[in-house]
């Protein structure tokens, strides 16, 4: 076996099974998940008609590469998104779609990273556990950056030692962040941008949760859309991904994309070819629906709007908690140690939530999700109440 297995750590909802085993809920309360970021919306009924309508497709072996109007309708969608020129990306070269964005940042992973001896993947921490296991089954050292509330849970980049930039062969961002929900400022991917060139490093945008955020109009910048306004048109070194899963209520579709550099990505598709990773043609027909209506997408932003406003206005009396700037989490400052939290939650109340200290590590000293949980607000609008007043009811025997 591959030893480079043995360093991977124990996935969160792993620890948090242990950590509720042995616990006995009360039978007269019904379960409530709030640890999984699992959307429960409805799936828009357009894009199950479409998977229905070409059913005879699973007949037909799809390409890795995919089929070219899927790709048109991607960058279609990104130049509407990010105020790009029309024409700006090109499907030929810069798209590329995938299975979700886990497999895709797992896979990326590994045909980037050149495996050197000082090889760093520097990213956030807390963080989505895929940057971590892509980086160490990739023969790379992980490098944390801690996301601290005194600077907005992003990290302090400006602090990162040249030396660290030195070794970095990929940096992950996450915008807005999970578990944090921070979103990373335009003027900062230009410094990045600035960075990569310097130091010749990848950057890695895991964008899935982008088109979930508060003020319509007002959506968040990403990556290209910081390349755009330095007017950097080959999207150099830069790489975004995204998902169907959070934007339009797909989980179970298993479809996204990435796109930017075409040097970078013609790499990735030769890496894809052998991997075998290649989306069904009926799923990307269906992908193709999804990616050109933005009705059902505002839909989605509305019904989290109400289940934020709803729970701020429940939890607020009781924990320290603010509204994100985008996605779908809360990330809760906890009275008592987060772990203790979460298991006399669950034992008092049968509400789960995800300790923070799992999401992140410790390092010198400090784990930045020490004495927070995060807390999935995707189940419907009733149960989160039901869920919020629960906790409410919790804090207030603390």
């Amino acid at each position: 076996m591959n030893h480079d297995l043995n360093h991977l750590h124990p996935y969160p909802f792993e620890k948090l099974r242990a950590l509720l085993g042995g616990v006995q809920p009360p039978p007269d309360k019904r379960a409530i998940a709030l640890s999984i970021g699992e959307p429960k919306h409805r799936s828009p009924a357009f894009v199950a008609q479409a998977l229905v309508d070409n059913l005879d497709q699973l007949a037909v072996y799809p390409t890795t590469l995919g089929l070219p109007a899927l790709r048109e309708s991607i960058a279609a969608w990104c130049e509407r998104r990010f105020g790009l020129a029309t024409g700006a990306l090109d499907p030929a070269h810069q798209v590329l779609p995938v299975n979700g964005t886990r497999e895709a940042l797992f896979a990326f992973t590994q045909a980037v990273v050149n495996r050197e001896p000082d090889a760093l993947v520097v990213s956030p921490n807390p963080f989505y556990q895929i940057y971590e296991g892509a980086a160490l089954l990739a023969g790379a050292t992980p490098h944390y950056l801690p996301c601290l509330e005194a600077n907005g849970f992003n990290p302090d980049f400006d602090s990162v030692p040249a030396e660290i930039w030195q070794r970095c062969q990929i940096l992950f961002l996450c915008s807005p962040g999970n578990p944090t929900g921070a979103l990373v400022p335009l003027e900062t991917l230009k410094k990045f941008i600035a960075l990569a060139d310097r130091y010749d490093f990848v950057i890695a945008a895991d964008e899935c949760y982008s088109e979930l955020y508060f003020d319509e109009e007002n959506p968040p910048a990403g990556l290209l859309t910081a390349c755009a306004e330095l007017g950097r048109q080959d999207f150099s070194r830069c790489v975004v991904f995204h998902s169907l899963s959070k934007r339009s209520n797909l989980p179970g579709l298993r479809s996204g994309f990435v796109a930017g550099d075409a040097k970078v990505l013609e790499g990735f598709l030769l890496y894809r070819t052998y991997h075998g990773c290649a989306m069904p043609v009926q799923t990307q027909l269906a992908s193709i629906a999804a990616w050109n209506d933005e009705a059902h997408v505002r839909t989605n932003r509305d019904l989290y709007r109400e289940k934020f406003d709803a729970a701020l206005d429940i939890l607020a009396p009781v924990l320290d908690v603010q509204r994100p700037d985008g996605g779908f989490y809360l990330w809760a400052k906890t009275p008592i140690d987060d772990c203790a939290f979460a298991r006399r939650l669950f034992a008092c109340q049968h509400v789960t939530v995800v300790p923070g200290s799992y999401l992140s590590r410790e390092v010198d000293g400090v784990n930045p999700g020490a004495n927070r949980v995060r807390m999935a607000l995707v189940a419907p609008l009733a149960e989160c109440i039901e869920a919020t007043e629960r906790i409410r009811e919790f804090c207030a025997i603390l």
